[in-house]
């Protein structure tokens, strides 16, 4: 290219660079296959997110899942840098085609959920935008983002062992930072003028932000629920008073659930007949603990209701399934979740 008085100038090797319309093509051909293939994938992975995180008897606020759209998919894989593409291969390359938001009522329950998930898929990446943010000195974007692969121990996703996909784990407070800082900034790229005072008002929001998520820390822990047991085994289970027995019958093996899950429990629970504090130690012997865990070798702890929830088909069997079956809010996931479980207690 010249100048106005002839001489050349160098090129702009972003500007120049191109990523070729066959790979696009090839990307397109291969993402609308995968997509027919697929059609409930974003549902199908948050039903299983949802169920492994209430298995676990992890707290957490809520669970999106979104299929990166063919837009966004194509702006992103005709990005280049330094002359080059930044995905040569973007079917492969580009790693948040499924991405998933895990959002938690306070900072404590990361770490309960991050572990979770490396026990539960292959971790191929894992970054911390908070510590980020704050080794550089200054306050910003906090939240924990995942590369993961699905295995095929990933129980209810075998059909999509390999695929990798991204995760985001937040606290509400950062996630109400990101999604208006995101806003902003969205504005700024279509026309909108960078203002330092906005910057500032931006790092010091989130500094205010880790302010608070330290005080519901200290909050939760001050705060932990309690529920009077009723140590009559005649006393009628509630989900109120179910933690507390529980704790008592099964001591402090396995974490307390979300505390909405217990009525959850309680219908399961009426499906057999079981009402009464006495009927439900019956079930949660310690021959019958320990033979469940061991024949299910948990890739994690599991929560009370998962334990129970196991107790009753290892108890019940078929029946528990068809008695069961259409509880709670993802009967078909239910349904081939407990039909593989069963199998695996009676060793089939």
């Amino acid at each position: 290219m010249r100048s106005e008085r002839g001489r050349r100038t160098p090129a702009d090797p972003s500007r120049a660079a191109k990523v070729p319309d066959a790979v696009i093509a090839r990307l397109g051909s291969t993402y609308f296959s995968w997509l027919n293939a697929h059609p409930d994938a974003h549902t199908t992975f948050e039903q299983v997110l949802t169920e492994l995180l209430g298995d676990a008897g992890v707290n957490f606020d809520r669970i999106d899942v979104r299929i990166k759209s063919w837009p966004s998919l194509k702006a992103k894989a005709r990005k280049v840098r330094d002359g080059a593409p930044v995905y040569p291969d973007p079917w492969n390359d580009i790693r948040d085609i499924i991405g998933a938001r895990i959002t938690v009522l306070h900072s404590t329950e990361i770490p309960a959920v991050l572990k979770l998930l490396a026990d539960s898929f292959e971790v191929l990446r894992s970054v911390d935008k908070a510590k980020e943010t704050r080794v550089s000195g200054t306050f910003g974007y906090g939240s924990h983002h995942l590369i993961l692969k699905v295995t095929e121990e990933t129980e209810s996703l075998e059909s999509y062992a390999g695929t990798v996909f991204e995760v985001q784990v937040r606290t509400i407070l950062q996630h109400a930072w990101a999604e208006f800082e995101h806003d902003i900034r969205y504005k700024r790229a279509n026309g909108g003028t960078a203002d330092p005072q906005v910057d500032r008002a931006f790092a010091l929001a989130a500094g205010l932000i880790e302010l608070a998520d330290q005080q519901f820390d200290q909050i939760a822990g001050i705060e932990q629920p309690q529920h009077k047991v009723d140590e009559n085994d005649d006393a009628e289970l509630t989900p109120e008073t179910l933690p507390g027995v529980l704790a008592v019958l099964l001591g402090s093996r396995f974490p307390v659930s979300r505390l909405e899950d217990y009525r959850f429990l309680l219908e399961l629970l009426r499906a057999h007949g079981i009402e009464k504090v006495s009927q439900l130690g019956e079930l949660t012997t310690d021959a019958d603990v320990e033979a469940v865990s061991t024949t299910l070798e948990y890739a994690f702890a599991p929560g009370q209701v998962r334990i129970v929830d196991d107790l009753l088909l290892h108890r019940f069997g078929q029946d528990h399934i068809t008695r069961t079956v259409d509880a709670g809010k993802r009967p078909k996931l239910r349904r081939s979740r407990l039909a593989k479980r069963l199998a695996a207690l009676r060793g089939d």
